[in-house]
């Protein structure tokens, strides 16, 4: 009979209790040893025992459970036990992902205490029902612990934590530091001198002023360092140095029962300064980070406003319903004016004023010297859902933005989509574009873009047709989807997108490598090529 190697995991949420010479831990492997050897008959034998000491069931990011699952990958364990399924995980959604991932490499699991078979339809509801209640336990916990903290912080008790510099932790409980009293203070006088965080950071290197060090429950020792411009932006704005404490899940800020150790008035100056240097940074940035602020505009004569998002701070210009990256609608427009400069200028503007544009070293120019030139030389740009249409004044282009003993040598022929204006006051340049309104699925290939110039959205398009094909190639050679997959780092779903485009009718691709076929994104080919799959593996 072969032998069928059985894990145990088990896991305790919390250090509490650990220490003890028989603990919860030894107790599930105790049972779980003895539930094994009682299936010996069957050829069950341990393997070994996974452990997971004061780690969250609602998280995967446990070491034991991590190796866990590459011995399991690895085909080293054909069975999993342990105490009560909650031990494997709180939530429905991790545990439903790990037992595709158990099916995936034949390996088992059992509960020892909660008896049900997954291979019935009624063991699986079991299974979900055991889960929903464990996962509904675990939250209510949580929210028991955040409503006890948040009445704690309303009565002004310390609730745990760093303890901040300038106080000691006696019996749960904030006491001033005599010595690190001094430090905090001087660091709030020096703030308010130096009105710069930058200035205060650096008068704390040089001054060798360091951060909290205190010493955990276990005896290790923490902090102690130099300080950091976060940490502190983050010690100025603390309320507990006048005496209060603050709800952070509310942001409200209550009476505490220590003792504040910096003076009112001295720490309501430095939030004054902090909020204004704030404002004055958020102002600039915004000025820096837009550079066609206030010149991109619809077919109607609406101006797109700018937006960045808070958490991965992308930057947009938008309407109701439109959303174009900046980073794209900037970099066409560079495109287009550097293209412009590199022409034959004399065609469209008198020679002095062709000459200061052709001492502009655009190419070289940083962010900033860019968005204060096209300030000037760009009237507005206006956008609609197949072209974007350029106003260039025709002016001259000041000093400050010549390069001394800079001229620009290329005269190339203009395009056809360059002319003059019916006044004469404006070069009008069009440039055909298209939106790629789903990048986020297709980022690696798209290059993150979602606005394109037609040649740009061409090359995109026989990059994955070429994805295609080599992957045509794979799989005529006997490669399976699954193999394909994990070798090009990307989901099943995705490889059988692009396979389907090698499928593609031989004239549609022929259209598209001329340029003779509607302009489409990649996307719509995706769809196109998908009712044309015909295949099987």
């Amino acid at each position: 009979m072969s032998k069928i190697k059985c894990a145990i995991y088990v896991r305790k949420s919390t250090e509490k209790g650990l220490e003890l010479e028989f603990n919860s831990l030894h107790n599930q492997e105790e049972a779980c040893r003895n539930y094994i050897l009682s299936q010996s008959f069957q050829g069950w034998e341990h393997y070994k025992t996974y452990t997971d000491g004061g780690n969250s069931g609602g998280t995967m990011e446990r070491p034991a459970l991590k190796q866990m699952l590459s011995d399991i990958a690895d085909g080293l364990i054909q069975v999993v036990v342990v105490y009560k399924v909650d031990r494997l995980s709180r939530s429905i959604m991790d545990f439903h992902n790990m037992m595709r991932e158990f099916e995936q490499h034949n390996c088992n699991f059992v509960s020892i205490t909660q008896a049900f078979d997954t291979s019935t339809s009624m063991g699986k509801l079991t299974l979900n029902m055991l889960l929903s209640f464990a996962q509904f336990e675990r939250e209510v916990s949580a929210e028991r612990v955040r409503d006890k903290i948040r009445a704690s912080k309303v009565k002004g008790f310390w609730t745990g934590g760093v303890p901040p510099l300038g106080y000691d932790v006696i019996n749960k409980k904030l006491v001033p530091n005599p010595a690190e009293t001094v430090t905090v203070c001087r660091i709030f006088e020096k703030y308010n001198e130096l009105q710069s965080l930058t200035n205060l950071h650096h008068w704390c290197i040089t001054n060798n002023i360091k951060n909290k060090q205190w010493t955990t429950q276990k005896g290790a020792t923490m902090g102690g360092t130099v300080f950091c411009k976060h940490a502190l932006n983050n010690l100025l704005r603390n309320p507990v140095y006048i005496g209060k404490v603050r709800n952070k899940k509310t942001n409200e800020i209550y009476p505490g029962l220590h003792e504040g150790i910096v003076p009112v008035i001295i720490f309501n100056t430095a939030q004054e300064l902090l909020s204004q240097n704030n404002n004055r940074q958020t102002s600039q940035c915004l000025h820096r980070r837009y550079m066609l602020h206030h010149k991109i505009f619809d077919m109607v004569g609406n101006v797109f406003t700018n937006k960045s998002t808070k958490k991965s701070d992308v930057r947009h210009y938008c309407r109701p319903g439109i959303y174009l990256a900046a980073g794209d609608i900037e970099r066409i427009t560079c495109d287009t004016i550097l293209e412009l400069l590199n022409g034959d200028l004399l065609q469209l503007v008198p020679a002095d004023i062709a000459q200061t544009w052709k001492a502009t070293d655009f190419e070289n120019m940083t962010y900033d010297a860019r968005t204060k030139l096209l300030e000037t030389l760009l009237a507005q740009a206006v956008y609609n859902n197949s072209h974007m249409t350029f106003y260039i004044n025709i002016a001259q282009i000041a000093d400050e933005f010549q390069t001394p003993g800079y001229t620009n040598t290329c005269n190339a022929p203009l395009s056809t989509n360059v002319c003059l204006s019916n006044d004469g006051q404006h070069i009008i340049i069009e440039r055909p574009v298209i939106i790629n309104n789903r990048v986020s699925t297709n980022r690696y290939e798209a290059c993150g873009r979602t606005v394109m110039t037609i040649q740009e959205n061409n090359q995109q398009l026989m990059r994955a047709l070429a994805y295609g094909w080599r992957y045509k190639s794979m799989f005529e050679r006997g490669i399976t989807i699954e193999q394909i997959a994990k070798t090009e780092h990307k989901a099943e779903q995705t490889i059988y997108k692009y396979l389907a485009l090698a499928y593609l009718s031989p004239k549609i691709v022929s259209n598209i490598m001329a340029g003779t076929a509607p302009t489409v994104d990649l996307q719509t080919l995706f769809a196109i090529a998908a009712k044309h799959m015909d295949f099987k593996e």
